[in-house]
C-alpha cells in the first residue's frame, strides 16, 4: 500500500476588520453563592495566623489547613502523565506496591494524536488515580510551548504551536477535575528551558507573549475551568513570574477571570514583598539538604510565612490581601469537595491501561515509509532487534515527571507478545547507556551480524530521561538539564549507518520526547517511526503498529528541523547570554512559523504523519457568513485498510498592518474513515481565528 503524504488545508482570506477580545462572565448561580458564604464564615472565625499558615507549604507536597476550624491541607503530587512514585510528606519513597499509577504516554505524544477527545480520557486517568491515592491537585498538564529542540522537558509539553496547545488541554483539564481534582497548569509562563531555569530574563514582545504563549493558558482557564496555576522558576521582562502583578493579576485574574489559586513552583518564590501584594496564593517549596540531613524543615521560616504576620501586624500589608488568598485556596477545596464525599478513585484498572494504550497507538507517527512497513507476522521465522531502548524502561525517571509504574512493556517485551514463540527474536543490544558512553565497535559488529542474518531488522534507539531515579542522574529528556545537542548520544548515529549498511531494510525506530538530528542517516532508512516516551503499554501499541494490527494516524506537533542551527533559537543566538537573558527576537516566529516563512526546509513539518492507507479530498468548498467561514469537503479512504486523518485547518493574512506567518494552524477534525468511506468535514472559524495582537495599538485586530 501505497503511504500518503501529509495533507493539509490552507485558507487563504484576507481580513480587514477590527476584533475586540470580550468575553461574556457567567451569572453567579445559587450553588456559587452558596459556597461564598460558606468561605466568608470560614475566614471571619480565623486568626492571622491561620490564614498565613494556608498560603505557604506544610510539608513537600501540602499546604496548610486550620484543624480546628476542619480545614485540611492541600495535598499535591507531580504528574503530568502519571502519579509521581513518592507518596510521603517529605519526598520519601512510599513502599507500598499496591497503590502503582498508571503510566500513561508523555505529553507530545498525546499532542501527536491531534485527538482532544484522548485529551479528556488522559486527564480521566490521572484524576481517578490521584484521586485514589488521597491527593487533591495534580501538577498538569504543562502548557509551555516547545521552542527550543534542547529543552529537556519538552517531552513533558504538548506542541509548539498555540491552537493545537489550547485545544488539547481543555480535554485534559476537564477530565482531571470530573474526577473531583483540581489540575494545575504550568510552567506560567515562557519556561522553555531548564538550563539556568530559575535565574533567567525572558524579554519578548506583547504581540509573541498574546499570539504564542499564552493562548494555551486561556483555554485552560476559560473553556477547561481549571483550579490552578503554577507560576514558573524565570523571570519576565525583569519580574520573577511568582512576583509578577502584570501576569498574575492584570492578564491572569483580571483579563481571563481566573478564580482558582496560583501557587509557586518548588521555591520559586525570592523575596516576601516580592510575592506577597500580588496574585500568588500559596508558595509551594522545599529544603532538600534538610530533608536528606533528617532536619525537620520549619515552614514557617517560608517568604509567605510568619514574615508576613509581621507585616500585617506592623501595617505594611493590608490583611484584606492575605482574605483574598485564602479565599481563593477555600474556593478549589469546594469545588474539590474537600468538604464533602468526592467521587471514588481508582488505579490500574483494565480500562486505564486500555486507554493507555489507545493513547500510545494513536500518538506513534508513521514519519517515512518506502513500502517495507507494516510487516507481516505470518510465514516470518526470525527477526532482528538492535538498540538498548527496546528494553530500557523510562517510567521511573526524569525529574518531577517520574511515575510508579505498575509495569511497563518494553518495546521487546511487545513484539514478543505480538510474535508468540513462533518467532524467534535475535537481540542486539548495540550501544551502552552509560554516562560519556560513545560508539562501542565490539557491540555494533554484534548488531551488524544480527540484521546480516535476519529476515526482518528493527533497530530502537533514541532518548533516555537518565540513568537512573536519582535526580542527579537526569540526562537528556528530564527535568533540570537540556540537552547538549540534537545528535542521537552512546554513538548511535554509527550504529544506525552500519546497520543500514548491512541491511538497507532495517527499520528505524525512535523513543524520546521531540526532534532527533537524523543528517547522518535519514536519507538511507527507508522506514522511520517516531514512537516518543509511550507509556506502559508503548510496546505493545508499537508492535501493533510495526506489524499492521494498528493503522498509523498520529502526526507530529512540533517540526523536526534537519540541524540544531536551522531552529530559530540558534539561527537566531537566542540560548541565554552571559547576563542569563533569553530574549525572544523571533517574536511569533515559533515553530513552522519561522521554517515556512523564512523558507527553512525541515526533515519533517509539523502536522506530517504518514498512514497505511491514502486520503483524498474533494468538494472543497469556502462559505463565509458574517464573520465565521466555514470550510466544508468529503475525505475519502482510497486505501484497503480503515484509517484515520487529521484534516488541518490553516490561514494566512493577504493584507495586514503587521508582518504575519505564512500559516497559521486554527482548526482541525480528525476524522476515522473505513476502508473505500467517505466522510463529510465541516470545520467554521469564527473572527478570532482571523485576528492579531497588533502591539502597537496593545489589543487584537482582524
Amino acid at each position: 500500500m501505497n503511504s500518503i503524504k501529509n495533507l493539509t488545508l490552507l485558507l487563504l482570506l484576507t481580513v480587514m476588520a477590527v476584533f475586540v477580545s470580550n468575553c461574556e462572565q457567567p451569572e453567579e448561580n445559587e450553588a456559587t453563592v452558596d459556597i461564598e458564604a460558606q468561605i466568608d464564615s470560614l475566614i471571619s472565625q480565623m486568626t492571622l495566623e491561620e490564614k498565613v499558615n494556608m498560603i505557604h507549604a506544610s510539608s513537600a507536597f501540602t499546604s496548610g489547613g486550620v484543624e480546628r476550624l476542619g480545614i485540611p491541607e492541600l495535598v499535591m503530587s507531580d504528574g503530568p502523565h502519571g502519579v509521581r512514585h513518592e507518596h510521603g510528606r517529605d519526598w520519601e519513597k512510599d513502599k507500598n506496591v499496591a497503590d502503582s499509577s498508571t503510566y500513561l504516554p508523555v505529553g507530545t505524544a498525546l499532542a501527536a494524536t491531534w485527538n482532544p477527545e484522548l485529551g479528556y480520557k488522559f486527564g480521566k486517568v490521572l484524576g481517578s488515580e490521584a484521586n485514589f491515592r488521597g491527593k487533591d491537585i495534580i501538577l498538569g498538564p504543562g502548557l509551555n510551548i516547545i521552542r527550543s529542540p534542547l529543552n529537556g522537558r519538552n517531552f513533558e509539553y504538548l506542541t509548539e504551536d498555540p491552537y493545537l496547545n489550547a485545544q488539547m488541554v481543555v480535554g485534559y483539564v476537564k477530565g482531571v477535575q470530573d474526577q473531583g481534582i483540581a489540575a494545575c497548569a504550568k510552567h506560567y509562563i515562557a519556561n522553555t528551558l531548564e538550563y539556568q531555569r530559575d535565574m533567567v530574563n525572558v524579554e519578548m514582545s506583547d504581540r509573541a507573549l498574546r499570539e504564542i504563549y499564552l493562548p494555551g493558558y486561556k483555554a485552560a482557564v476559560q473553556e477547561g475551568g481549571v483550579l490552578s496555576i503554577m507560576s514558573a522558576y524565570n523571570k519576565l521582562r525583569g519580574d520573577y513570574c511568582s512576583h509578577s502583578a502584570f501576569l498574575l493579576d492584570e492578564i491572569l485574574k483580571g483579563e481571563y477571570g481566573f478564580e482558582g489559586l496560583v501557587m509557586s513552583d518548588w521555591n520559586a518564590v525570592k523575596t516576601t514583598m516580592g510575592a506577597v501584594n500580588v496574585g500568588l496564593d500559596i508558595e509551594m517549596g522545599t529544603d532538600l539538604e534538610m530533608m536528606r540531613r533528617k532536619v525537620e524543615v520549619d515552614f514557617s521560616k517560608f517568604h509567605l510565612g510568619d514574615t508576613v504576620v509581621t507585616l500585617v501586624q506592623n501595617g505594611t500589608v493590608d490583611e484584606s490581601v492575605i482574605d483574598k488568598k485564602v479565599r481563593r485556596i477555600l474556593r478549589v477545596m469546594f469545588k474539590i469537595h474537600k468538604f464533602g464525599e468526592r467521587p471514588a478513585g481508582a488505579h490500574n484498572t483494565e480500562e486505564h491501561q486500555a486507554i493507555a494504550r489507545n493513547i500510545a497507538e494513536e500518538a506513534i507517527v508513521l514519519m517515512k515509509n518506502e513500502a517495507l512497513l507494516p510487516l507481516q507476522a505470518e510465514g516470518l521465522n526470525k527477526i532482528a532487534v538492535v538498540g538498548a531502548n527496546a528494553t530500557w524502561k523510562h517510567a521511573g525517571a526524569g525529574g518531577s515527571s517520574q511515575v510508579k509504574a505498575f509495569y511497563e512493556v518494553t518495546p521487546m517485551a511487545g513484539l514478543q507478545n505480538l510474535l508468540g514463540e513462533d518467532v524467534s527474536i535475535d537481540f542486539a543490544q548495540g550501544y551502552v547507556i552509560e554516562k560519556d558512553a560513545g560508539a562501542d565497535d565490539h557491540l555494533i559488529q554484534e548488531a551488524v551480524k544480527a540484521v546480516s542474518e535476519a529476515e526482518t531488522a528493527i533497530f530502537i534507539g533514541g532518548w533516555i530521561h537518565g540513568y537512573s531515579d536519582e535526580w542527579d542522574d537526569n540526562a537528556f529528556d528530564a527535568e533540570s538539564v537540556d540537552k547538549p545537542s540534537m545528535k542521537l548520544p552512546f554513538g548511535q548515529d554509527q550504529l544506525i549507518q552500519e546497520i543500514l549498511s548491512a541491511n538497507p531494510n532495517t527499520i528505524i525506530v525512535l523513543i524520546g520526547g521531540g526532534p532527533i538530528d537524523m543528517t547522518a542517516w535519514e536519507a538511507d532508512a527507508k522506514a522511520i517511526v517516531q514512537a516518543w516516551y509511550p507509556g506502559m503499554e508503548g510496546g505493545n501499541a508499537l508492535a501493533d503498529i510495526l506489524f499492521g494490527k494498528v493503522n498509523p494516524s498520529g502526526k507530529l506537533p512540533m517540526t523536526f528541523p534537519k540541524k540544531l542551527e536551522d531552529s530559530p533559537t540558534q539561527a537566531l543566538a537566542r540560548y541565554p547570554d552571559e547576563n542569563l537573558l533569553i530574549d525572544h527576537t523571533e517574536g511569533i516566529y515559533v515553530g513552522y512559523r519561522y521554517y515556512d516563512t523564512y523558507e527553512v526546509e525541515p526533515a519533517f513539518a509539523f502536522g506530517h504523519g504518514l498512514s497505511y492507507t491514502d486520503f483524498e479530498y474533494k468538494d472543497f468548498n469556502i462559505d463565509r457568513k458574517g464573520e465565521s467561514v466555514t470550510v466544508k469537503l468529503q475525505v475519502t479512504n482510497t486505501g484497503e485498510v480503515n484509517g484515520a486523518e487529521v484534516v488541518q485547518v490553516y490561514v494566512h493574512d493577504e493584507a495586514s498592518a503587521l508582518e504575519r506567518p505564512e500559516k497559521e494552524l486554527k482548526a482541525f477534525e480528525k476524522v476515522f474513515i473505513e476502508a473505500g468511506g467517505t466522510k463529510a468535514v465541516s470545520i467554521t472559524l469564527e473572527k478570532d481565528a482571523f485576528s492579531y495582537y497588533d502591539d502597537t495599538q496593545n489589543k487584537w485586530v482582524l
